[in-house]
């Protein structure tokens, strides 16, 4: 039998694939997922096990060491105590007063390009640049407060969107819910460990395909488009600020180069995406290949692929559209049963690792 030891030193390393195939590491999750105070003692007291150890990492060892011992029977007392539990968790949620609230927000703009580290933008783009103290008070309200407004009203968007996705799959009986946090585990699909991932088609990888379909850059496309449009834009402006000037005016003009550009491209997205649908293991690939550094890790993934195929800016919009989430969320559950392990099994590098992952991953795609 593995010990105790032997899983917790492969869950610090994050080499997970090992519990997704192996019974007694699945047990070991599902253990931890209950070891929170008062979860743990209510279980060790409703299955009248004996455990004299004090504190939450000594019971962890000695409850993983006692169910050990018969792990089919372990994961169906553990299995019906995290439903139990869970129940309760969700009932405290309020879903539909947390979708209106959610739709309060009417525009998702980060005000500034901090890559996910707000404190390191405004050290870096004010602290360490701007040598006058009063220059420094005059932008709290011209631009500091509107980078600081920004991070906060889309993370709070982020967390509740995504508090309101995970309900749906853990209100569905095929799902066992964690009711602690596991890093790396959201929920278990067919005693599958899997952490949920929501995002879109991501920029980085239309442009990827957009070279491999030898089609022209994006933006150099529309550059030349607009100009012969005759559309003025403004030329020394960031790129995603060009690039919107010129849709939206494209948008306005609505003469027939402006129709036909925006068709085009519109068109070239979908094929893309369609592609994608078609062999979501190559996006899934790419979106293991593509994770930043800071945020790296080779768990299990169930992505949710959000895209407005009418206006692919607003796509963070879905997050909070339960008529569409809820039933796409449930028909891929429901067929679940019929995928093989082999389906959603994939290999991948990362930059500066020396050693191909494996990892079991799907994508869920949500698509208006």
């Amino acid at each position: 039998m593995k010990e105790f030891t032997y899983w917790k030193k492969l869950h610090e390393k994050q080499e997970l694939e090992e519990f997704s195939s192996d019974r007694l590491g699945l047990l070991w999750l599902k253990i931890k997922s209950i070891t929170r105070t008062g979860l743990i003692d209510d279980f060790i007291s409703t299955h009248s096990i004996s455990i004299t150890e004090t504190g939450l990492s000594n019971k962890f060892i000695a409850l993983y060491d006692f169910l050990a011992r018969d792990v089919e029977q372990s994961h169906l007392l553990v299995d019906a105590f995290i439903r139990v539990k869970s129940l309760a968790q969700a009932s405290e949620l309020n879903t539909s007063e947390l979708v209106s609230e959610l739709y309060k927000l009417r525009v998702f703009d980060w005000g500034g390009d901090y890559q996910n580290s707000l404190d390191k933008y405004l050290v870096s783009r004010y602290v360490k640049t701007e040598k006058s103290y009063d220059n420094l008070i005059t932008k709290f309200e011209t631009e500091i407060n509107g980078a600081v407004r920004g991070y906060v009203l889309n993370s709070w968007y982020n967390h509740w969107s995504s508090i309101l996705i995970e309900h749906i799959f853990k209100a569905d009986t095929s799902v066992l819910p964690t009711v602690g946090q596991i890093k790396g585990v959201d929920f278990f699909i067919g005693d599958i460990p899997f952490d949920l991932k929501v995002t879109y088609l991501p920029a980085e990888y239309i442009k990827s395909k957009r070279k491999e379909l030898k089609l022209p850059v994006e933006l150099t496309y529309l550059k030349e488009r607009a100009r012969a449009a005759k559309i003025e834009f403004r030329k020394d402006a960031e790129p995603s600020n060009i690039y919107y000037e010129i849709t939206q005016r494209m948008k306005d003009k609505g003469c027939s180069i402006s129709v036909e550009t925006l068709a085009s491209l519109k068109n070239e997205t979908l094929q893309i995406l369609n592609d994608a649908k078609a062999n979501p293991k190559m996006l899934s690939k790419w979106l293991y290949e593509n994770q930043g550094e800071m945020r790296f890790g080779s768990e299990n993934r169930l992505f949710l692929v959000l895209v407005d195929t009418d206006d692919f800016e607003n796509s963070w919009k879905l997050k909070r559209n339960i008529e569409l989430l809820k039933p796409t969320i449930l028909s891929y559950l429901a067929d679940f049963k019929k995928k093989k392990r082999s389906d959603l099994e994939i290999t991948f590098n990362f930059s500066g690792r020396p050693n191909p992952f494996n990892t079991l991953a799907d994508i869920i795609f949500v698509i208006k």
